[in-house]
């Protein structure tokens, strides 16, 4: 078991590699030693942002500020740290509020063990250690500021991708796409 534990991170950010409709999607969290780069879906970005709004809105709105303004973070338009290589590939999200430190704690998980119905305890060995199989870990600790700054840069980043079909929801090509709600014809 890896666990890389940012308290704090000097930047944690969502990036993107790739032209639209082919992006990879991947989170950096980066301090003075260490970069760790993991790969995630564009959907958890968004919902993750979304989630990270909501937590800051019910639990530390004047604390929140919007990146921009003066109580707020400059904007972190700076693409990804290169050159990197991708960790691992997240498969579990979390996101909690800690309470004694007013701190947005986010952890990524690759290996998820009730998911799959393994018994963790299976991947130890003789020394109770966690085996090959084991959960890479990443422990994000932000601010409420960073964490505000985080969710407005990975909300621009998702919607800057191919627009929405205005019919059937799904992404637009430039050439179009076949729209199951136009039973298949091309929109």
């Amino acid at each position: 078991m890896t666990l890389q534990d940012f308290d704090p991170a000097d930047r944690f950010v969502v990036g993107t590699v790739g032209p639209a409709g082919q992006r990879a999607f991947y989170l950096q969290a980066v301090d003075s030693m260490r970069l760790v780069t993991v790969a995630v879906e564009k959907e958890q970005m968004s919902i993750l942002a979304d989630r990270v709004n909501d937590v800051l809105d019910q639990l530390a709105p004047a604390e929140a500020a919007e990146p921009g303004t003066p109580d707020g973070l400059a904007e972190d338009t700076a693409p990804l740290q290169t050159p990197f290589d991708e960790d691992w590939h997240v498969q579990t999200l979390s996101l909690a509020w800690d309470e004694s430190r007013s701190v947005v704690v986010i952890e990524c998980h690759d290996h998820d063990p009730d998911a799959t119905g393994d018994d963790p305890s299976d991947d130890a060995d003789a020394s109770g250690l966690p085996g090959p199989l084991g959960r890479n870990s990443l422990r994000v600790s932000l601010t409420p500021v960073a964490a505000r700054a985080f969710a407005r840069r990975t909300n621009a980043l998702v919607s800057a991708g191919r627009p929405p079909c205005p019919f059937c929801g799904g992404p637009l090509d430039q050439t179009g796409h076949i729209c199951p709600r136009a039973n298949g014809y091309k929109r």
